[in-house]
């Protein structure tokens, strides 16, 4: 369907027009019988024009309501609003109709007629009543008013379209002329019936044209938004770009209909891109969105927009590698987990353990703490696609923690740990001990000293408890006495009592 067409003036309507200005500028002059007759003919042929109208009017909503019955989805909101038009323009010509019959009712009282055909007025020249209906009565202006409403629904319908717009307001223009007098008074104070009639009928005769105009108007719109094309691609629109082993790849295969001669103007984020490629460079990992429009005019020229979001995952680049021989989690401490998938951002890998509990701590960052002997699984999983998949998992062997080393700590700040050697009675008093890896340590694990047996010669033996020496012990030595600590116990995270040998100082 094309697009919407002017309805240009015949010859015959350009003739009534000429013969209307003529005759309404002979009033000014005396009026005479002749110049009556003329409005007679010019009213005549308005109300033919308005006949020929209404055949064209009708024949055009029957069209629009046959396009209905084919595509009603399509067609509904535009015949909805040609319906409005009808009975927009209906009430309009039909008051516009009563107030010419009033006035010659008003003009020729009981040998008026029911209708307003100025042919058959009588005192076709009587230049009061007209004023009276339209000045004194207060009509006038009721009918400015009906007037203007009916040139803001046209404008309304005519959105976006200048000319029509223009064209409507001029034609049904009820502004004050130049001398400041109100449409009202310029209409009817002291014009005769015949004219004034006469005028009125061509308003009636602008109501039909300007219904018959945005009609079609209206029935153009059912096709403006579609668009023309002269290439077919096809195209292949993946559910997902990654597939794991054993789910199922999708994915749409479309044709696509573009018109090569209309250059759309894409739009992501408020910027605009060229030829529809959207590139962005991925500095940081995680969830992105991004949205924007597509712009391209209609075939009425009206440029009509097309919104769009997306979303994409960027993973941080990976190179995943074990030691199958080192598979080992230890009990009773955090384990702590690396784990990524390739193409798969950290932010959306999961993990289950059979035989223990696993914590997220950070994006690909876990904690795992086995909960029995022997061995535990971790099973990793992917989010794809809003859908959790099994991307694998590996085995486990759960060892108790190795024994650390016994050492004593001194008091004093800075000291370091020692395994034995000579020392001080005050630095020995101050000291205790504790259980450590020492510069071996491959993993963190705090343990602590449970008790322990103090020997010299010569002395009784004394078993402590817990990690402090016994000051009393101590003050029973002799310088150059060798003091043994034996039977060294300390318990760490896994609750495992430990036997850690004995250290040897000396005074």
């Amino acid at each position: 369907m094309s697009g919407a067409k002017n309805c240009p003036e015949t010859p015959r309507q350009k003739m009534i027009g000429m013969m209307y200005l003529v005759l309404t500028a002979m009033l000014a002059l005396n009026v005479s019988s002749s110049i009556l007759e003329g409005f007679t003919m010019v009213d005549n042929s308005l109300h033919t024009t308005i006949e020929s109208a209404n055949v064209r009017n009708n024949a055009q909503y029957s069209d629009f309501q046959s396009l209905y019955d084919k595509n009603p989805t399509k067609v509904r909101e535009w015949l909805e609003r040609a319906k409005q038009v009808k009975t927009k323009s209906d009430e309009l010509y039909n008051y516009i109709e009563k107030f010419k019959v009033d006035i010659v009712k008003l003009t020729d009282n009981k040998d008026a007629n029911d209708s307003a055909y100025v042919k058959q007025i009588k005192a076709k020249d009587n230049l009061d009543k007209a004023g009276e209906y339209g000045i004194i009565k207060g009509n006038g202006k009721k009918l400015r008013e009906k007037i203007n409403d009916y040139t803001k629904f046209l404008v309304g319908l005519s959105a976006g379209n200048e000319t029509k717009i223009k064209m409507y307001q001029s034609t049904f223009a009820t502004n004050k002329s130049r001398d400041g007098k109100p449409w009202e008074e310029t209409m009817f104070e002291m014009m005769p019936v015949a004219a004034v009639v006469t005028i009125l009928t061509k308003y009636q005769s602008d109501v039909r044209a300007s219904e018959a105009e945005i009609v079609q108007y209206l029935k153009a719109q059912t096709d403006a938004s579609d668009f023309r094309v002269n290439k077919i691609q096809a195209f292949v629109i993946p559910d997902s770009r990654y597939v794991i082993r054993g789910d199922r790849y999708k994915a749409k295969i479309v044709l696509s209909a573009v018109d090569s001669t209309q250059t759309p103007q894409y739009y992501v984020n408020g910027a605009n891109i060229a030829k529809g490629l959207y590139e962005v460079g991925c500095t940081s990992v995680g969830p992105k969105k991004y949205s924007g429009q597509i712009t391209i005019p209609g075939n009425d020229g009206i440029m009509r927009s097309y919104k769009f979001d997306g979303d994409y995952m960027v993973g941080e680049p990976t190179a995943t590698m074990s030691n199958e021989d080192l598979n080992v989690v230890y009990k009773g401490i955090d384990n702590k987990f690396s784990i990524s998938v390739p193409g798969v951002a950290a932010a959306n890998i999961s993990i289950r353990v059979e035989g223990g509990s696993g914590t997220q701590v950070a994006p690909g960052r876990f904690i795992i703490r086995p909960a029995r002997d022997g061995e535990i699984r971790i099973n990793v999983f992917a989010k794809i696609d809003k859908k959790d998949l099994a991307m694998g998992g590996a085995n486990y062997r759960v060892k108790y923690l190795p024994d650390p080393k016994a050492f004593l700590q001194p008091n004093d700040a800075g000291s370091k740990p020692i395994r034995g050697g000579f020392m001080a009675p005050i630095i020995l008093k101050s000291s205790a001990l504790i259980a450590s890896y020492g510069n071996d340590e491959l993993v963190k694990a705090n343990f602590t000293v449970t008790g322990f047996t103090m020997i010299a010669k010569g002395l009784t033996p004394q078993t402590v408890s817990g990690s402090r020496l016994s000051s009393n012990f101590i003050d029973k030595l002799l310088k150059g006495d060798i003091l043994m600590i034996n039977n060294i116990k300390a318990v760490g995270p896994d609750q495992r009592v430990r036997d850690l040998g004995s250290i040897s100082i000396q005074l």
